[in-house]
């Protein structure tokens, strides 16, 4: 596991997409309760980990030659697995046809992290240095802390995220710990 502190931002995202990839290959053969587990885990990796990109990689990329096209691309992909990702949410692990949802949102969540890998991340890596990518990681980690945990469609620019995301996460994060203490 890399030391944390060292990590720059384009690793530490890597290691997410990692991290979602895997969740996505334990989701296939999880059964019941397991499976719910699994699917909130990756719920809320998803909801964390793009919040932050939007509030800290897609403005910094945004600003580089050719990244307002990269970037738009990016959120446009977004927005598609954020409302797949709610539909899901509401179906449930249990229900008909989610599976076939879910192949759909692995597909697509899959094919926006290689976009952005191949991407995004070398516009950062030419613009920026060790100490900036590094900072970078930082921010991207309270971002996250204080992101929301859930997906919310529509909300994918920093503007919105930075007004918006606060109230939203604190509602989140309430449901989560009702749905905790009530076992479910």
């Amino acid at each position: 596991m890399p030391d944390n502190e060292n990590e720059d931002v384009i690793a530490l995202l890597h290691r997410q997409h990692d991290e979602i990839r895997l969740l996505f290959t334990e989701l296939e053969t999880a059964e019941g309760e397991q499976r719910r587990d699994l699917f909130r885990d990756l719920v809320r990796l998803l909801a964390v980990h793009e919040t932050a990109e939007e509030e800290v990689v897609h403005p910094e990329v945004r600003g580089l030659q050719d990244g307002e096209h990269v970037v738009e691309a990016r959120i446009g992909e977004e927005h598609r697995a954020k409302r797949l990702l709610v539909t899901l949410t509401e179906m449930g692990p249990e229900a008909e046809g989610f599976d076939t949802l879910l192949v759909q949102l692995r597909e697509d969540v899959l094919a926006h992290a290689e976009h952005e890998e191949k991407e995004e991340f070398p516009l950062l890596r030419a613009a920026h240095g060790p100490e900036r990518l590094r900072a970078m990681a930082a921010t991207v980690r309270v971002a996250e802390a204080i992101a929301p945990t859930r997906p919310h469609p529509g909300v994918e620019s920093a503007t919105a995220n930075l007004l918006l995301g606060p109230p939203i996460a604190i509602m989140d994060r309430a449901r989560d710990a009702i749905r905790d203490a009530l076992g479910r």
